[in-house]
């Protein structure tokens, strides 16, 4: 599903990944972060989609928000799990989105 975000501006964290072999507990630590994040303050929304490559966006308010998010306990173990186990590779790059728009989106 595309995220509903506000009018801009507002700030896009791109988080580009390729995965090892090993899945062990993978899943359910993704699906976790997922709902930790949306109760983070700044929160605006998701997209992710994994073909070989992974790439999950995420929209916040600030770059507070994200350095709060980034700061979480959990979210820290998460990343060092990350690259221990599930990522032989990552970028994580922080962008300012100044403009958007779209087709076909319902209100």
């Amino acid at each position: 599903m595309i995220s509903r975000t506000p009018s801009p501006p507002y700030y896009a964290v791109i988080f580009t990944s390729i995965r090892t072999k090993v899945d062990e507990g993978y899943g359910e630590m993704a699906d976790q972060m997922v709902e930790l994040a949306k109760k983070q303050p700044g929160y605006l929304g998701h997209e992710s989609a994994r073909e070989g490559l992974g790439i999950t966006v995420s929209y916040w308010e600030s770059l507070d928000a994200i350095h709060n998010w980034k700061m979480v306990s959990e979210h820290i173990f998460a990343q060092r799990m990350g690259r221990e186990k599930w990522y032989t590779s990552y970028k994580t790059r922080i962008c300012l989105v100044e403009r958007d728009y779209g087709f076909g989106l319902e209100d």
